[in-house]
């Protein structure tokens, strides 16, 4: 029998104790699938006395980051801490000491990916990180390998599931945003602070692994245009429904003949549409190729089997290319290829407005439109406020960011208009 190959486990949290608990449950057919055995060495931690409702060797766990990556027999390194420091450092040097690398960490494959790639390549290692982008589901595999026969055009996804639970939770019971996000805390979906959630943080940096891996160019977070979801109102869905549409925080990228386009921001999504029916904490991505078509893949975003899941399988491959003598394909096309500015980006749009209702107010609103270029599709005014504001609703054609924004700047002087109260882009249906 093959000698096992000796793994160092980085952390366990959440995920850390998930991927330990489907190698106890599944410790046999794992082996078989990898094709020699393998055991965990060592186990870094902070608190080596905290409880993790799972049971660990206590002779495996450490404080001590060395213990691992200066060990000349662990060969393979599982990074599950989280956060950029020092996840980022340990990868680097692991990395540089010939180790293969598991990751699940997101916002150290968005802000490094690249230059980890290039050493990856340069020592002869893996580097693995199905689990950075929407858990369990496979999706990097497949841009890695099942689609490099494609051009990709088109990436949508919903990679957050707090904010598509909470957005559910508003459609499904026209709640209140900051109620459902109350409920969300309560039940563990969103963070105590929960910034990079619903304000898009989380989902700009698994857009950045997912746009860089499909059109083979570095990106940055700080190229992604960011935009939350706190600013949705169950006003907002209604009008949504009544246009034939469903609001979803989207991490969109799509190559455009000047640049990629790469952005994240609430979204109108006709319902026809199958990321219209993700719905509470799962989560989609929504691809187009140009000779595979459409393509959509589903399932449970995070959590610790999930996303466990994920982290099993890139062990599973390393360990095979390991026994076969090989690593993984490296990607090597990539180029560099500008960020579209948002302001360049063409979209149609979703504008509320309150007015004070009175006689020519909407030729005025329009013809500011009409100076900067912006053509209406469709619009509703409701009630009649008798000298009080009521709500104006537009849908535009599509139209550059910038024409959108400075009609808006025009329309916002105007006497009559109380306030511009919500801007929501619109996307279009399936090809």
């Amino acid at each position: 029998m093959d000698k096992p190959v000796k793994l160092g486990l980085l952390g366990l949290g959440t995920v850390g104790a998930g991927v330990c608990r489907i190698l106890q449950q599944n410790r046999e057919v794992i082996y078989k699938r990898a094709g020699t055995p393998f055991e965990i060495a060592k186990i870094l931690v902070r608190d080596p006395e905290k409880q993790r409702g799972i049971e660990v060797d206590p002779r495996l766990l450490t404080t001590d980051a060395a213990d691992i990556l200066e060990d000349p027999e662990i060969a393979v390194v599982i990074e599950l801490m989280g956060g950029l420091e020092p996840a980022y450092q340990y990868i680097h040097t692991a990395l540089d000491k010939g180790k293969h690398v598991v990751t699940a960490n997101k916002a150290v494959i968005a802000s490094h990916g690249a230059r980890l790639i290039r050493l990856a390549a340069s020592r002869g290692v893996d580097l693995y990180y199905e689990g950075s982008v929407a858990g369990g589901i496979p999706i990097i595999k497949p841009l890695r390998e099942s689609l490099v026969g494609n051009r990709i055009e088109e990436i949508m996804g919903i990679v957050n599931g707090t904010t598509n639970y909470i957005l559910t939770r508003m459609t499904q019971e026209k709640a209140d945003f900051t109620d459902v996000l109350a409920e969300a805390q309560a039940l563990g979906y969103a963070e105590a602070d929960p910034a990079a959630d619903i304000e898009g943080h989380d989902a700009a940096h698994k857009l950045v692994i997912l746009a860089s891996l499909a059109f083979q160019t570095p990106i940055s977070t700080h190229e992604v245009y960011c935009e939350g979801i706190s600013k949705i109102t169950a006003e907002d869905i209604a009008f949504a429904e009544h246009f034939g549409y469903t609001i979803k925080l989207l991490a969109i990228a799509k190559r455009q003949p000047k640049g990629i386009e790469a952005r994240v921001h609430p979204t109108f999504v006709p319902n026809r549409h199958p990321l219209a029916a993700v719905h509470g904490v799962f989560n989609a991505i929504f691809l187009r190729g140009d000779a595979v078509g459409e393509l959509m893949f589903y399932g449970r975003g995070a959590g610790d089997l999930p996303t466990g899941s994920a982290v099993i399988a890139d062990i599973v491959d390393v360990l095979r290319n390991r026994k076969r003598g090989s690593h993984h394909r490296v990607e090597t096309l990539w180029q560099s290829i500008p960020v579209e500015a948002m302001e360049d980006v063409r979209t149609r749009y979703y504008i509320r407005l309150h007015a004070v209702d009175r006689p020519g107010v909407l030729a005025q609103v329009a013809a500011n439109f009409g100076a900067e270029g912006v053509s209406i599709e469709s619009m509703i005014q409701q009630g009649r406020g008798q000298d009080q504001p009521v709500p104006i609703v537009f849908i535009t054609h599509e139209v550059e960011e910038r024409q959108m924004r400075a009609s808006l700047a025009r329309i916002a002087t105007l006497p009559s208009i109380k306030d511009i109260a919500n801007v929501i882009r619109v996307e279009g249906g399936l090809r």
